[in-house]
């Protein structure tokens, strides 16, 4: 089994492999650039990993993972224009760089490129796999919808927070492992146990970062 570090070189190599050095440049340099700013690539990853626990050959797992990668880095860019954030791991963000347009345009374009990849996994699992991601990248939304709304509540209880951060972080760390383990031949009672452990490890994941930010 490949470790954590060669992994995050295999999504490396994979999102580097991206044709992305099309025209227009306005719309395809911001997604080159945002995802070359790096990060730990925890979504792919974990979808590698799960995918090893049942299957060694992580070839037929490496498009669902890079779909998972593009995706969170779509909701990244989106989320920075909405909250007007100068910096994204240090580097300017795309809306600063370019403008706000370009990279609402450019995040439409990561989403139907996150959409062609999985479209490009085994014909197989495919329609499983799409089934877990549609049902996650609405969550994310919903999340990011009601993370928006308490900004404006003075009355938010401990189950509104943890609800909210299930469906903004979890969710999304918790299909990546139930996607791997589809992409390798996973039953269905492991690919739920792995969702279900990738919700609990995504709440935890948000709970330290929101405490670091306080």
């Amino acid at each position: 089994m490949k470790s954590v570090k060669e992994l995050q070189l295999v999504v490396n190599k994979g999102l580097n492999n991206l044709d992305l050095s099309k025209h227009p440049k306005n719309l395809y340099n911001p997604i080159d650039y945002v995802l070359c700013l790096g990060g730990k690539r925890i979504r792919p990853v974990l979808a590698l990993l799960a995918h090893q626990l049942f299957n060694k050959d992580i070839n037929s797992g490496i498009s669902a993972a890079l779909a998972l990668e593009v995706f969170h880095n779509f909701t990244l860019l989106h989320d920075d224009i909405m909250d007007n954030a100068p910096l994204r791991r240090g580097k300017q963000t795309v809306h600063k760089k370019w403008d706000d347009n370009i990279a609402i345009l450019s995040g439409d374009t990561m989403l139907v490129l996150a959409y062609k990849l999985i479209s490009e996994t085994n014909s197989t699992v495919t329609k499983d796999v799409l089934s877990v991601f549609n049902k996650a990248a609405i969550e994310v939304c919903e999340g990011q919808q009601l993370d928006i709304d308490y900004e404006q509540k003075k009355d938010v209880t401990i189950s509104d927070y943890l609800g909210m951060i299930e469906y903004k972080t979890a969710v999304l760390i918790a299909a990546s492992l139930k996607i791997g383990s589809i992409t390798g031949g996973a039953s269905l009672v492991q690919q739920q146990a792995l969702y279900n452990f990738g919700i609990n490890l995504g709440i935890g994941f948000q709970l330290k970062d929101d405490l670091l930010d306080v």
